[in-house]
């Protein structure tokens, strides 16, 4: 990996993420990295803080490049596929962009050998996860990049099915805005009923953070870890009665159901308008 060459066609967060996770763990050097982008001043942002190379040209990098990354907005790639010409032809195509299939980014480039994946953003720190999957044309070395370069986001699982990359946008991909909004919301409740903001913040912080850990250090359903807090009549049954009478656990299989066909509806050829800031994969 220190000699591959990289460049990151859109140089938004995630791959800011995978660069600074890349370099942390020294599987590249910042001299073989080049990130792309429209604008001129978060290019030299980059360049300044990683001493990686910047460049608003998306073609030049690639001729020169072991692996491709593709990071930029939905609506943007078919745009973009067009201007990125000179692809080597035993270069790897990596896509983190959600909803577009390997079909339509080896027919946008006129390149066979694609991997496409869905990570998510606590990847930013390392501690993300990342469902992948490749395309037949895809050597046993060009995987191990992948892994590599994934893996420097956190955990990454292989798929052999594309159609779970779908899935795990919806899942993983959209998982932490469930988990921030859920958050806010208790955090929120606890404001309500009358501690600080901050003792809200820290007691519900400290709550998930120790519940995940407890439940994997556990290794039990999550349904017996919940009835060992909930006594008959107590406090944690009032609160889980109320939760399922205004259909909790309905809400979130709907909402991620939704997101689920809103990942196959941006693989399709029809424009649709993402709000600014919406999907992990932008520029």
């Amino acid at each position: 990996m220190l000699k591959k060459k990289i460049a990151f066609i859109g140089s938004g967060v995630m791959a800011e993420a995978m660069i600074a996770g890349l370099l942390r763990k020294k599987l590249a050097k910042p001299e073989n990295i080049t990130a792309t982008g429209p604008r001129e001043e978060r290019g030299a942002e980059l360049q300044k803080k990683y001493g990686i190379k910047s460049t608003t040209d998306n073609a030049s990098p690639v001729s020169h490049a072991d692996v491709v990354v593709l990071s930029v907005k939905p609506q943007r790639l078919s745009d973009v596929m067009k201007g990125l010409k000179g692809i080597r032809n035993d270069a790897l195509v990596l896509s983190i962009i959600a909803g577009a299939n390997m079909k339509k980014i080896g027919a946008g480039l006129k390149h066979k050998s694609v991997v496409r994946s869905m990570p998510n953003t606590p990847g930013q720190i390392g501690e993300g996860i990342t469902v992948w999957t490749s395309s037949k044309e895809v050597t046993d070395e060009q995987q191990d990049m992948a892994r590599a370069i994934l893996g420097a986001l956190g955990d990454e699982v292989f798929v052999e099915d594309e159609s779970y990359l779908d899935m795990a946008t919806a899942l993983s991909g959209s998982g932490p805005a469930y988990v921030f909004l859920f958050t806010e919301a208790l955090i929120d409740a606890g404001v309500h009923m009358g501690f600080s903001r901050r003792i809200s913040e820290q007691l519900v912080l400290q709550t998930i953070k120790g519940s995940v850990s407890y439940y994997h250090n556990a290794e039990r359903h999550p349904a017996t870890l919940r009835n060992q807090v909930t006594s008959p009549g107590g406090t944690s049954a009032e609160a889980l009665y109320y939760l399922e009478k205004a259909g909790f656990r309905t809400a979130i299989s709907r909402a991620v159901w939704a997101a689920y066909q809103r990942s196959l509806e941006l693989g399709r050829e029809k424009q649709v308008h993402i709000p600014e800031g919406h999907n992990i994969g932008e520029e």
